[in-house]
């Protein structure tokens, strides 16, 4: 590594070894002095104050992964959004009409969607097969 690519990085390494430092001392004193006091109703998984009821591992309709990835997929996109808003004015008409068609594009996918019934949850789900 050259001098000056290290000297680059050599804030950004010092401030990931704090982080880690920091969280892994207070994951150590948060169990040193924090009460261990386990009990039947402590153990007992948590639903909201509603008592559970069934097994966790119940299939789950697909609309729920679906939309899921939906969010993520159009959340890392308007990311995308931010850096450009940054160089918006050095860019003028070109990245107006660059961020124009992006988002047209992404619009395109938003129709597609709606038009599939991936965001439509007024259909129930299919039946299930009765357990044995």
């Amino acid at each position: 590594m050259s001098g000056n690519l290290a000297q680059a990085y050599a804030p950004l390494l010092i401030h990931l070894l704090v982080a880690m430092g920091l969280a892994g001392l207070i994951l150590i004193l948060s169990s040193l002095v924090g009460r261990h006091r386990p009990s039947r109703v402590k153990m007992q998984p948590y639903e909201c104050g509603i008592t559970p009821v069934g097994d966790a591992r119940e299939p789950f309709s697909v609309k729920f992964y679906l939309v899921a990835m939906i969010f993520i997929l159009f959340d890392v996109e308007a990311v995308f959004l931010y850096p450009w808003a940054y160089v918006y004015r050095e860019l003028r008409w070109f990245g107006f009409t660059e961020m124009l068609l992006y988002i047209l594009i992404l619009l395109a996918g938003y129709v597609y969607l709606w038009k599939k019934g991936a965001l439509d949850w007024n259909h129930p789900a299919a039946p299930r097969e009765p357990k044995a």
